[in-house]
């Protein structure tokens, strides 16, 4: 099987949507900054970047070569996923670090009550 032939404009744009999801990756937190060394997430920057590569897609509809639209689509799959479970991931934690706060809360109460109010059984 032959090699399809890619224009050049064609591989800017795939390198367009590659470079703009690897950011997007970035600010989700799966891969390190190359700078720093460091993982730093920012789910809006991550949501900002999945919206910029949302309207590409509606803006460029009927007017990309099929690896051009492949790519792009896949890219916005993927993103969208991850950011999903970035996102329930990050209400887990918020959920279960309140939960810890209430019960070391109860627990501090519990043993600021006078020894004579212990807690009653219901």
């Amino acid at each position: 099987m032959a090699e399809e032939k890619i224009s050049q404009a064609e591989m800017q744009f795939i390198q367009f949507v590659s470079m703009l999801s690897n950011s997007a990756m970035q600010h989700l937190g799966k891969f390190t900054n190359p700078l720093t060394g460091k993982i730093e997430k920012s789910l809006e920057a991550a949501r900002a970047t999945i919206d910029l590569l949302s309207m590409l897609k509606e803006k460029t509809k009927n007017n990309l070569s099929k690896r051009e639209e492949e790519t792009l689509t896949s890219s916005l799959a993927n993103l969208q996923l991850n950011y999903a479970e970035e996102v329930k991931r990050e209400d887990t934690a918020k959920t279960s670090a309140s939960a810890k706060d209430s019960v070391a809360e109860e627990k501090k109460d519990e043993e600021a009550k006078p020894a004579g109010e212990a807690k009653k059984s219901p």
